[in-house]
Formats: C-alpha cells, sequence, structure tokens
C-alpha cells in the first residue's frame, strides 16, 4: 500500500500544498510594496481602494492565469511524450510553440478581425503546422528522439526567425507582441482567465477519458494493436488535444518553454505512470513551476522593463535537459550516418564548372549590391572607379561604404558554412548547425555581459567577447557531453540546453541593463551593417588559416560519416578527430559571430545545398558549401539595404528568411527520392 500513497502524497499532496504557499508570495509580489495582509484582506474583504484593485485586477489574474497556462503545458508535454515515444517531446522542442507565435503574428497583422475572434485557432493552425513539419522532417514513423528533438529545433530556428522578420518590417502592427514573444503572464484584468479556464478545463476531461488508451500505447504499438487499441485515432486526438492546450498558452500568454518538457518527467520521477494520475500531476506541477518562475521574474523586473517568465523557465529547464541527456536510456547513443549509396551518388554538374558558376553568381551579388543602396551607383560610374576615373563619391560610397561590407558579409558567410558542414559531420545529423551547439548563443552573451558592464564598448571588445563566449559556451557543452567519449546524440542535446540558457540569459541581461543594450539589440539580429575594412582584416585571420586545414583534413571527415566501427578498423582516433573538428568548427563559427553577430541558417543550409550538388565527399564539399554560404550572406546584405529601404532588415532576419523555405523544400525534395 505504501508503495502508491507515497507516490500520490509527494506528487499530489506536497504538490498542492506547494502551489499554494507559490500562489501566495506570488500576489504578494510587484511594483506596489503590500504586505500580506493587504494581499488577504483584498481577496476576502475587497474595498474599492487602489491596493485592492492591484490585487483584483493585477495580480489574481496573473496568478491564477500562471496556474492553467502552466497545468496546460504540463498536460501538453505529458502526452506528446507518450505519443512520439520521446523524452524530450515538448511544445517547445517539437516547434509547437514557434509555429503558433508566427501564426498570431501574421494574424495581427493581415487579419486582427479574424484574431479577436479566435486567438486559439489561429494558435492552434500554426502550432499543428509546425508539429506535422518537424514530424515529417526527423523522418516520421521512423524519427528518433534525438532526429525528432533537432527537427523541432531547427524548425522553430525557421519559424522564430520569420516572426521576428515580420516584426521588424511590420513594426507598428505588431508592437505589442515584443514581451508578449517572450512569455509574459502580465494581465489587466480578468479577460484572458475567462477566455482560458474553459477550453482548458474542457481539453483535460477529453485527455482524461483517454488515459487508458494513453497507457496501452505507452506499452508500445504491437500490444496496443493485440488489445484492440486504435492507435491511429489515439495519436490524432491526443496529438490535437496537446497542440490545442499549447495553442491556448500561445494565444493568451506567448510561448513558455521547458515547462512541458519538466513538470512530466517531475511526476514520473515521483513515481506516476499511469496517464490519469500523470497528467493531473504533470498539470499539477507545471503550474508550480510555471508559477515559481513567474515569481523570480518579477523578483528581477526593473522600473523600466519585465522580465518574460519565458526566460526564466528557460533558466530553470535547461539544466533539467542536461541532466535528462546525460541520464535517459530512450535517446540511443547515436544517430545514423549517411549511408554508402548517398556517398557514392553521381554529380549533376562537372565539378569545375560547378565551381566557375558559383563564384560567377557570387560575383553578379557583389556587383549589384554595390551599385544598389539608399544612393543607385551607375554601372559606369563603378567602370570609372575600376580605371581610377573615380569621384569623391563613388569612392566613398563603393570603397568606404559598400563593398567592406559586402566582403564582411561573403567571408563571414563562408566561415559559417564550412562550421556548420563540419558540425553535421561530427554529429552525422544534417539539421546540427552553429546554433544547435551554443556557439551562437554563447556569443551572444558574452557581448551582452560586456555591454551591461561596459556600456560603451569598443568593436574590438564586443568580437573578443563574442569569441571569448562562444569557446565558453561550447567548452560547458563539451564537458557536459563527456561520459567515456562524447556521443554525438548528446552533444547536440546538451547544446540545445546551454543554447536556451544563454539565450534566456541574454534576456535576464537586457532587463536588468534597463535599455542601456539597444546596440546589442541590434547585434544579435545579426547584421553586415557599418561594416569597415578594419574588421574585414580582422575577420580574415582565423578563416585564411582554418579552411585550408579543413581541406586537407576532409578525408578523415568521410570516414567519420561512415559511423562508428569504421573508423576503428581503419585505426582512426575517433575520439580525436571529433575534438579537432569541433574545436575548428567553433572557432570559425565563434570568428564570424564575433563579426556580424548571431546569423543563423547559413551553417544548416549551405551544407544541405553543396551535398545536392556534389555529393558527400568533403574535399569537393568545403569549397562548394564556402562559396555558397558567401552567397547566401551576400545577398541578405543586398536584399536587407534594399528591401525597404532607407530602413535596413538585419541580414540574419534575411538569411533566414530565404533559408526557411529552401530548407523546406529540399525536405520535400529528399521525401520524394
Amino acid at each position: 500500500m505504501k508503495i502508491h500513497i507515497i507516490p500520490l502524497f509527494k506528487v499530489f499532496g506536497l504538490g498542492t500544498i506547494l502551489l499554494l504557499v507559490l500562489f501566495i508570495v506570488h500576489l504578494t509580489q510587484g511594483q506596489a510594496n503590500l504586505d500580506l495582509a493587504t494581499v488577504i484582506e483584498a481577496v476576502f474583504s475587497p474595498r474599492d481602494t487602489t491596493d485592492h484593485n492591484i490585487v483584483r485586477y493585477l495580480r489574481l489574474p496573473r496568478a491564477t492565469l500562471g496556474i492553467l497556462a502552466g497545468a496546460a503545458l504540463g498536460m501538453a508535454g505529458a502526452v506528446l511524450q507518450t505519443i512520439t515515444r520521446n523524452p524530450l517531446a515538448s511544445p517547445a522542442t517539437l516547434g509547437i510553440n514557434a509555429g503558433a507565435y508566427l501564426a498570431v503574428t501574421l494574424a495581427v497583422i493581415f487579419s486582427p478581425g479574424l484574431f479577436s475572434i479566435s486567438p486559439t485557432f489561429i494558435a492552434l493552425i500554426g502550432g499543428l503546422f509546425a508539429a506535422i513539419l518537424a514530424y515529417a522532417i526527423a523522418g516520421a514513423v521512423r524519427a528518433t528522439p534525438i532526429r525528432l528533438t533537432l527537427a523541432g529545433v531547427a524548425v522553430s530556428l525557421a519559424l522564430s526567425a520569420m516572426t521576428a522578420a515580420l516584426q521588424l518590417i511590420y513594426e507598428n502592427e505588431t508592437s505589442d507582441l515584443f514581451l508578449w514573444g517572450a512569455g509574459s503572464l502580465v494581465q489587466i484584468d480578468w479577460s484572458r482567465v475567462y477566455y482560458a479556464a474553459p477550453r482548458i478545463i474542457i481539453a483535460t476531461i477529453l485527455l482524461l477519458s483517454m488515459a487508458k488508451a494513453l497507457d496501452v500505447l505507452s506499452l508500445g504499438e504491437e500490444v496496443a494493436r493485440s488489445l484492440g487499441n486504435k492507435i491511429q485515432t489515439t495519436r490524432i486526438l491526443s496529438t490535437l488535444l496537446a497542440v490545442f492546450l499549447a495553442a491556448i498558452v500561445v494565444s493568451v500568454s506567448g510561448p513558455i518553454g521547458f515547462v512541458g518538457l519538466v513538470a512530466p518527467h517531475l511526476v514520473k520521477l515521483m513515481g506516476c505512470r499511469k496517464h490519469r494520475l500523470l497528467l493531473l500531476g504533470a498539470a499539477l506541477w507545471g503550474a508550480i513551476l510555471l508559477v515559481g518562475a513567474d515569481i523570480i521574474a518579477q523578483g528581477l523586473t526593473t522600473n523600466l522593463n519585465d522580465l518574460p517568465t519565458g526566460s526564466v523557465t528557460a533558466l530553470i529547464g535547461a539544466p533539467f535537459l542536461i541532466w535528462l541527456a546525460s541520464t535517459s536510456k530512450q535517446l540511443g547513443g547515436d544517430t545514423p550516418a549517411v549511408s554508402t549509396q548517398q556517398q557514392t551518388s553521381s554529380r549533376r554538374f562537372a565539378y569545375p564548372v560547378l565551381l566557375s558558376s558559383l563564384l560567377g553568381v557570387l560575383l553578379m551579388i557583389a556587383i549589384t549590391g554595390i551599385l544598389l543602396g539608399n544612393r543607385t551607383i551607375g554601372f559606369d560610374q563603378l567602370i570609372d572607379l575600376v580605371f581610377g576615373n573615380e569621384t569623391a563619391l563613388s569612392q566613398t560610397v563603393i570603397l568606404n561604404l559598400r563593398l567592406p561590407r559586402l566582403l564582411v558579409a561573403m567571408v563571414a558567410g563562408a566561415t559559417l558554412a564550412v562550421s556548420g558542414l563540419l558540425l553535421q559531420g561530427v554529429v552525422r545529423n544534417p539539421l546540427a548547425g552553429p546554433e544547435i551547439v551554443g556557439v551562437t548563443s554563447g556569443a551572444g552573451l558574452g557581448v551582452m555581459i560586456v555591454l551591461v558592464l561596459v556600456p560603451n564598448a569598443t568593436p574590438e571588445s564586443l568580437s573578443f567577447a563574442a569569441v571569448i563566449g562562444a569557446i565558453s559556451a561550447f567548452g560547458i557543452v563539451y564537458l557536459l557531453s563527456w561520459k567515456k567519449g562524447v556521443l554525438p546524440a548528446r552533444l547536440a542535446l546538451v547544446g540545445i540546453a546551454v543554447s536556451a540558457f544563454c539565450s534566456a540569459g541574454i534576456n535576464v541581461l537586457v532587463v536588468l541593463a534597463k535599455l542601456r543594450v539597444a546596440q546589442a539589440i541590434v547585434w544579435l539580429s545579426g547584421s553586415t551593417y557599418a561594416r569597415q575594412w578594419d574588421e574585414l582584416w580582422r575577420l580574415l585571420i582565423l578563416p585564411v588559416l582554418l579552411l585550408p586545414i579543413v581541406w586537407l583534413f576532409a578525408r578523415r571527415l568521410d570516414v567519420l560519416a561512415l559511423g562508428e566501427d569504421v573508423p576503428r578498423i581503419l585505426g582512426m582516433s575517433l575520439q580525436r578527430v571529433r575534438t579537432a573538428t569541433i574545436a575548428i568548427a567553433v572557432v570559425l563559427s565563434a570568428t564570424a559571430v564575433s563579426a556580424v553577430g548571431t546569423i543563423s541558417f547559413v551553417g544548416l543550409i549551405a551544407p544541405h545545398a553543396g551535398r545536392l550538388l556534389v555529393g558527400y565527399r568533403h574535399r569537393q564539399l568545403v569549397p562548394v558549401v564556402a562559396i555558397l554560404g558567401a552567397i547566401l550572406v551576400s545577398l541578405a546584405d543586398v536584399i536587407g539595404r534594399v528591401a525597404i529601404a532607407p530602413r535596413e532588415i538585419p541580414s540574419g532576419l534575411v538569411t533566414a528568411m530565404i533559408g526557411t523555405p529552401y530548407f523546406l523544400w529540399l525536405i520535400l525534395v529528399k521525401r520524394t527520392k
């Protein structure tokens, strides 16, 4: 009997007491200092005073919404983990939050009337689209936990970047979405609580009615079929309900991560496995996590800025993900290598012709970038400059403004692309990249720390901080991933967690710095704006040294792609080669990020395109991927300058807008082969 009673007491008895305590503490938090007696009086004997109105119309709705949202996310995570048989599944890791947020942003811009009628329906469509996309990318029924998680992260990166680009272009229409987009429980009345509560309750009742079917499904498909369980019906209905719960949360409080990942595991660790208890327990502990995180957020909030609650949940959840990646036996040890058949596939183009064509495209983009901008330069003026007959205006615009930033974009793009190629080779997953292993967000955190401590920091110090931050973040990833060697799957998962932690740290520093870091906000979007010749020379040093080494090292990467056994049979020291490859990749990406900020997707897209063009041999891939990366970032620089001139779109957002449809197209091409 004790075996059953003790877990129930831990989950529900202690959980209820803890939630009640947190709820009371939450009501005392805020800019206005109110004691507990005032709060209790406002709840049970309200009067029409300022203090009582603050409690009744600001703090009570916020705390109540925290309970509802946390409960919804906890149940959604529990269901998704069962359906996908993936211990890492949650609305955030499967891209559902990002898809719902993008759908909400699109509706606010283009159909605000429809959004006001049914925000949850809008968010539901976006969340379902993202979940289906991640599932398809990961290989559908063949999806392993690591594949599905990496696919979800890639989808989240793509959709989040598209959302950021829309918010920049339609700044007025989306001005209220920035704080909300990081996950905020700030309320001014009870309207969102009234909207969310009945929907969450109905979804909870429906999920509880499916608890037995979920119990059977968790035993495996064969057992479920033998017991007469309608597997597809159970999957579809429970997935719809899980995405619906996540969509409700996004529609009322923005995307909040990690609650749906952590809460179900806490309940399972305390001994509840049956879904009726698991769902209720995940709801309770999800509420505890979110209310507790909001208390911390309010404690760090300044008079000028509110710290989004989603940033705190990431600070709490990222260490949990690291622990889960280190201990879970369901994740498997590695990811599948590329098949020999793929590696020996024939190329469509002769290699010299292909290289020449790509260089020609790069030259055309460079010429276009030199000619176009706020002030158009005629082609004849460019010719005059080449032959030494330039005017003062053409010399200033071309040589001092446009040419250096274009060259910086090219070198940074090539560097990021090769870094992504190396990381994909080590992790042996085509969805890996600098964003996955903590490099990009680590560099951003390094820059933010310097700007908070030294508001007037020089560009040189920011570049140095970015390199140190990137290397430090990956060093932490590498150390936490080490367990009798570094397995690619564990490396990727720990990298995702550290990236989330660093991103949350950036949000916290933005708030604590009290708006003194506008320079960092631009930098974090990834921008080639106003880059000069001295920045180009600093950027060139390490790529010039390391890229030839990568080319010479390429044949070992070919062997590394064959799996664990073949390199050992050939006498290769697997860990040494992995360590050297990762070190080069991290240094390259850190160098690029220090020059142009956090430009995403280049290290993901360029290697894909390279393999499509020349196959899988790295000695041929390295030059092609470098040129493709240069093309992508320089094209993004040109588009960003001319699309909404005289304003500029940061290059990082443009690469995402270019990369996302290409990435989706590439997935469709691969699926049809």
